[in-house]
């Protein structure tokens, strides 16, 4: 398979997106990923006035989705769906992307209905929305997707894609000059990133960002991506290096916002551990390219990331609690309890209380006790709370 070479192929809208391999089941021997990054505002201000749910959340479980009202945390839809499946917000304030074994799937939110639309890919992964674009990467086979979530609707929009060199377990940003920022690897080793214009042409790489895995965005669109060495970033056109104190130091998962210089990261120093429970997360300065590591003094998992409106870091800790990080001082500022204490399982698959955040308010799962959790970050007290009837997995939101 050929790097991707001049204008890219763009398809009809409406018509189903095929890959180029056969559709294979969703791998779960994949590595863990995180949410994406960017706080980007893009078209998420188009949702329907004749929306049937407030503030959609989806959240997965075994069996299916719940679409849950935002404000009363009411199951509103329960939408039977087999397999592990993983969610993403479309970008439009409506969709959420559902990643299922046939690929990614649109899930109407705002109108709790599963919609017959699927961009077709092997190993569905990534999903992230910058530049008013949505990106999808097919880990299977390389091929990166490029949409307009405004589009989403009636059937499928026009997309464009590309492919990879190799297929790999990758990531793909759209940049604001209409070029693309791609991840590099095969199936046994992930080294870097590269810069593609407009047209196709490759105008930048870097190959010294080894496990390259997750992104971020940050203020002035700087781009942010993890290294089992510290991190990459690629802002005016070029790249630069964020070390890390440790020989390993791994920075997988990470959480940033529009507005903010900084990134969140978690960190992780021990490749040989079956899994590493970590109690110190980073704080990466996307303008020094310099990082700050911070002890929580409890360990968290890669679903405990997330951003506040006025670009505080947060992290749910294991002790139960949301931990506020500013990120200029990289000092704990304060910690509000949310849930009792929980405990990462080992399996990346298996549910763990997850924190998703939409404006003023962090929303947390307890799978424990099949319980949802609303917190508002100003005061730090639990708005509402309310049980399902399974335990959840992921969860997201529009």
């Amino acid at each position: 398979m050929r790097e991707e070479r001049g204008r890219p192929r763009r398809r009809r809208p409406g018509a189903a997106l095929s890959a180029p391999a056969a559709v294979a089941a969703l791998s779960l021997a994949a590595t863990a990923c995180g949410q994406s990054g960017g706080a980007d505002g893009g078209a998420e201000e188009a949702a329907d006035t004749a929306a049937k749910v407030d503030g959609a959340l989806a959240a997965t479980y075994d069996g299916g989705v719940y679409v849950i009202d935002g404000t009363t945390l009411e199951v509103v839809e329960d939408v039977p769906l087999d397999g592990f499946n993983r969610l993403n917000p479309a970008g439009d304030g409506r969709h959420v992307l559902v990643s299922t074994s046939s690929g990614f799937r649109v899930l109407d939110a705002a109108g709790a209905e599963l919609t017959g639309a699927v961009f077709e890919a092997s190993e569905p992964g990534h999903v992230v929305r910058h530049a008013g674009k949505t990106v999808l990467f097919a880990d299977g086979t390389g091929e990166v997707t490029v949409f307009d979530p405004g589009e989403l609707g009636e059937g499928l929009p026009e997309a464009e894609t590309s492919t990879t060199e190799h297929p790999h377990h990758g990531v793909a940003v759209a940049l604001e000059d209409g070029g693309l920022a791609t991840t590099m690897g095969n199936e046994e080793e992930r080294t870097g990133v590269r810069i593609l214009g407009a047209g196709g042409e490759e105008t930048a790489r870097n190959g010294k960002c080894p496990g390259v895995h997750g992104e971020a965005t940050a203020r002035g669109g700087a781009l942010l991506f993890g290294c089992e060495d510290g991190a990459l970033v690629y802002s005016d056109g070029g790249f630069a290096k964020i070390g890390v104190p440790d020989d390993y130091g791994r920075i997988g998962n990470q959480a940033g916002h529009k507005d903010s210089r900084y990134v969140l990261g978690d960190y992780k120093t021990d490749p040989e551990t079956e899994l590493e429970r970590p109690e110190r997360v980073s704080i990466l300065d996307t303008a020094e390219h310099t990082l700050e590591l911070v002890d929580l003094g409890t360990s968290y998992s890669f679903r405990s990331l997330g951003r506040g409106p006025d670009g505080e870091a947060l992290v749910l800790g294991t002790d139960g609690a949301i931990h506020v990080i500013d990120p200029a001082s990289a000092e704990v500022t304060d910690s509000f309890p949310v849930l009792g204490e929980w405990r990462e399982p080992l399996e990346w698959q298996e549910p763990r209380p997850t924190l998703f955040v939409r404006g003023g308010t962090a929303y947390v799962t307890d799978p424990g006790e099949k319980r949802l959790y609303a917190v508002d970050l100003g005061s730090g007290k639990v708005r509402k709370e309310a049980a399902l009837p399974e335990a959840a997995n992921e969860l997201t939101g529009i």
